[in-house]
């Protein structure tokens, strides 16, 4: 029986991430909104802190990736580990910043791709590293399936070229974890993932772009033109499956989606809790044991966002217990990706329309412009669903477009 309440052992590290949030993001929030494009210097300091605690073993309260074991040990019992401390230190983070978590250092969700799909010795080599994801192009938004880049070998090197778009970090980080195709022909088998690194020949960042939300983060456009990778930076095997399929590469969203869950779940919460404050200062009393159409309309539209939010941080630590225990997820994160992204868009309007808070002298108005991102990347809305529906229905993607 699974039990979706944060473990006590993982007190401390909620504790921990709470008071970085509140210490460190929330502080500097509308600094780094207002001056986009500056990197926050802050975090410097900061982020080493993160590598020891991570290094120890007692890390959680960034974003970087985690890895699911395979030892016969870890199949036994129930276990509450990096997945769902990983999830639970998010969620503290964006309750700070999401804009600023987004912004750390070898936190990116390019080290959550190399977790999912790297042999050991990747792992180590790339230990360290800041990776931001490359998957999105010009010519499609959310069909990961589409992607055009292509990848021909060449000796020991592979050539890629192509351009993408919206890579969160893209020029920031110290590698791009770069989404190519070995042969079109082959379709969705074909897709590979290629750690490519900040300085090789052929690699451009083109620009970074000026957001509605999350400005405290680069965006950037980058161009990939007879750049050489050594083949030893594909992620995984080069071997073309065409049973197996897309399966390799899409196992990256296993575990970004539940970040990105829980990163709508921290803004949501902080959103949440700021109206609560508005409303009590303000004579509006929230009563959990009256029903809620007997209350003022505030207090009743309320409590239907809290039960909303309630919903999708379940689904989401749900999604982090099945990773850690070895059990297939795919179905629950598409589902948490979804329902948190939908949820947060929703709270965080809402709670601008309770409190009027309209204005730069509230978070809450950058916190509405930062949420919509999050029902975004990684895989729209629309594109969760499909999801859910060819599982739930057993489905192929052929079959159901």
């Amino acid at each position: 029986m699974i039990n979706l309440e944060a473990p006590k052992k993982a007190g401390a590290l909620i504790n921990q991430a709470y008071q970085a949030a509140a210490e460190v993001f929330r502080p500097i929030s509308r600094k780094y909104d207002r001056a986009e494009h500056t990197y926050p210097t802050e975090l410097d300091m900061f982020a080493a802190l993160l590598d020891g605690l991570n290094s120890s073993g007692e890390g959680g309260a960034g974003a970087a990736g985690v890895r699911r074991s395979g030892s016969d040990d870890d199949a036994k019992g129930n276990r509450n580990g990096a997945n769902l401390n990983v999830v639970l230190g998010t969620i503290e983070m964006c309750w700070g910043d999401v804009g600023l978590l987004l912004s750390m250092p070898r936190q990116g969700l390019g080290n959550a791709a190399i977790s999912s799909v790297a042999t050991d010795e990747q792992l180590e080599r790339f230990s360290g590293m800041w990776a931001a994801m490359a998957i999105t192009e010009p010519g499609f938004g959310s069909d990961s399936a589409a992607v055009s880049t292509t990848a021909r070998l060449d000796g020991d090197h592979y050539v890629l070229n192509g351009e993408k778009i919206f890579v969160t970090s893209g020029e920031r980080a110290d590698a791009v974890v770069v989404w190519a195709t070995l042969d079109k022909s082959k379709g969705r088998a074909a897709i590979k993932s290629f750690v490519v690194e900040k300085g090789t020949p052929g690699f451009e960042v083109v620009r970074t772009e000026h957001k509605l939300g999350i400005r405290a983060s680069d965006t950037a456009v980058l161009r990939f033109e007879n750049c050489r990778v050594p083949r030893e930076n594909l992620l995984g095997t080069p071997e073309i499956d065409t049973k197996k399929g897309f399966a390799g590469v899409m196992r990256t969203f296993d575990n970004t989606r539940p970040l990105v869950a829980a990163m709508a779940i921290g803004v949501a919460r902080a959103a949440l809790d700021e109206t609560r404050r508005i409303l009590t200062s303000a004579g509006v009393e929230i009563d959990y044991d009256r029903p809620a159409n007997s209350q003022h309309a505030a207090a009743a539209e309320f409590l239907r966002l809290e039960a909303d939010y309630e919903s999708a941080y379940l689904l989401t630590l749900e999604t982090a217990w099945m990773a850690d225990n070895r059990k297939p997820n795919s179905l629950q994160a598409s589902m948490a990706k979804a329902k948190a992204g939908r949820s947060v868009v929703e709270i965080a309007l809402k709670c601008v329309e309770l409190t009027g808070a309209y204005s730069e002298e509230s978070l809450l108005e950058k916190w509405a412009r930062d949420a919509k991102i999050l029902d975004i990347f990684e895989g729209t809305q629309q594109i969760q669903q499909l999801i859910v529906a060819r599982r739930v229905l057993g489905k192929s993607s052929a079959e159901l477009k």
